[in-house]
């Protein structure tokens, strides 16, 4: 499939979204999406100052994840338009024995379900096309909306923990 002059790799189709993986023409669309509001609020600054910013962080990141874990973050886009409007998928972090999900979206798409669609499509593709056995998650205690989609896909909290002076929720299958 042509898209944004580059090839890109589908990963998923749910009934409203194409998942596919990243390539570096998308740091355009990161650049906004890791500037949102609730990206900045819910997991942080990544210094993505530029499109410079953007595409290191796709290469150094979510491209070197395809490659290192055989997974990693995807671009979420509208089936009908193939407009991107969030970002989905696993992660494996250093200090958690299992990979999470994680997902974000930009302001706009907010409270129209595309989460959940993507969030409950991406827990199955973990488990049956990744054989991923345990799938963990994790999300501040303010963030409302994510401890109701992690429930809502199927993870249960199984811990809290005090980092950095705020209450992080852990999930797991």
């Amino acid at each position: 499939m042509k898209k944004h002059k580059s090839v890109t790799m589908k990963i998923l189709e749910t009934q409203r979204l194409l998942i596919e993986e990243v390539t570096l023409h998308d740091a355009s669309f990161f650049f906004n999406l890791m500037n949102s509001p609730n990206w900045l609020e819910h997991i942080g600054d990544r210094n993505i100052n530029s499109l410079a910013d953007a595409e290191k962080h796709i290469q150094d990141n979510i491209l070197t994840s395809y490659v290192k874990n055989g997974f990693g973050f995807y671009k979420m886009s509208i089936k009908s338009n193939e407009e991107p409007i969030g970002a989905i998928g696993f992660f494996k972090r250093e200090h958690l024995a299992f990979p999470d999900i994680g997902y974000a979206i930009l302001p706009q798409y907010e409270s129209k379900g595309y989460i959940s669609e993507a969030a409950k499509a991406m827990m199955d593709y973990g488990k049956q096309k990744l054989e991923l056995k345990t799938i963990f998650a994790f999300t501040t205690k303010k963030n409302l909306v994510s401890q109701k989609v992690l429930s809502k896909i199927g993870l249960h909290l199984t811990e809290t923990k005090m980092e950095d002076g705020e209450e992080i929720l852990y999930y797991s299958t």
